[in-house]
């Protein structure tokens, strides 16, 4: 099968094209997927640049992202069967090969059916951001209806999805985005307001939007120092979450708060093999391909690459500045 192998850290060219057998079945429960199409993501960046997250090797297969048909079943499988459209998240950390390939072998309970409204393009830029939204708004924040919440970056990846979970919750929702552009594109997808970061002052803009409150939850998709600035402008006993490393920063404001601060990163059941953690993240893919079906949730795909371009494809998402997200396409992609 043709795949993208990294056998080095590195930039983009060691992204390279090659011929490697096509996995087999390793236990019961296995699914062997024909790979349609594969989305792209930045931890998939960080680790061409920095080495592989399980290093049992510096050779890796990238991408976390995955959509499909079913090839061919274990044993043990009851839930699919050869010729089923799949997606899911997982390999691509430098254990199990990732979805850069034609094709894939993932346990039962990591797969989830392709909803039927989704291509496979839109499937493959699908998994991680929306497990990563969910975790980060249910299971850290647990957000309730009617609360305040500010997304950070809500035209991105993860933030574009993160606003529309937090408006079906119930919540009233406010992101940050540049531009106007991304302030019409956020408000499209229910966002109540739209803070231009670049042009207003963020303290200001949420005291103004919450009546000088706070807000009952932030959702920080950006870095360290959006971090530190956000506690600030919390509600007292307001919980703030992150997907990245947030550095040293004071927390002397919030505990005066009381905040709860929360960490989320949903490669940790891959990292720390946690079989029912994963087949809760695939409880949450089924959850959200119900919500896409019923026209309730959308995903926006900036682009799309064919695989032999993968490397193009990382030049792009690390120059920034997208609305949604990138996916690589395999010969059977439907678009």
């Amino acid at each position: 099968m043709k795949a993208i192998l990294m056998r080095q850290p590195g930039g983009p060219e060691v992204l390279a094209e090659t011929e490697l057998p096509v996995p087999e079945l390793q236990s019961p429960n296995d699914v062997l997927v024909r790979l349609h199409a594969a989305g792209i993501n930045p931890v998939d960046t960080k680790i061409r640049a920095k080495g592989p997250m399980l290093p049992e090797t510096l050779t890796a297969v990238l991408g976390c992202d995955g959509t499909g048909t079913v090839e061919a079943v274990g044993d043990a499988v009851t839930r699919f069967k050869p010729g089923d459209p799949v997606w899911y998240c997982h390999g691509g950390l430098g254990g199990p090969h990732g979805n850069y390939a034609e094709y894939a072998v993932v346990d039962e309970s990591v797969a989830q059916p392709k909803p039927k409204s989704l291509t496979f393009v839109e499937a493959a830029a699908a998994p991680l951001v929306l497990i990563t939204a969910w975790e980060a708004l249910h299971d850290r924040a647990r957000i309730e209806p009617e609360q305040t919440v500010l997304i950070h970056g809500g035209a991105g990846g993860v933030g574009h999805v993160a606003v529309q979970l937090a408006r079906l919750a119930g919540a009233r929702v406010a992101t940050t985005v540049s531009g106007p552009e991304k302030a019409e594109f956020v408000h499209g997808l229910g966002a109540e307001y739209a803070i231009d970061y670049q042009q207003e002052d963020l303290a200001g803009a949420v005291a103004d939007w919450t009546g000088g409150r706070g807000v009952d939850v932030c959702f920080d998709t950006v870095g360290p120092e959006v971090f530190a600035r956000s506690i600030e402008i919390m509600a007292v006993y307001g919980d703030l979450v992150t997907i990245l490393d947030p550095g040293a920063v004071s927390l002397k404001e919030a505990r005066n708060r009381n905040l709860r601060l929360s960490l989320e990163l949903m490669l940790t059941p891959q990292l720390k093999h946690m079989p029912e953690a994963l087949a809760h993240q695939g409880e949450i893919l089924r959850r959200c391909g119900e919500l896409f079906d019923a026209g309730e949730l959308r995903i926006a795909v900036a682009d799309t690459y064919p695989l032999a371009a993968a490397g193009d494809a990382h030049r792009r998402l690390e120059a920034g500045g997208m609305q949604g997200k990138l996916v690589l396409t395999l010969p059977a992609a439907d678009g």
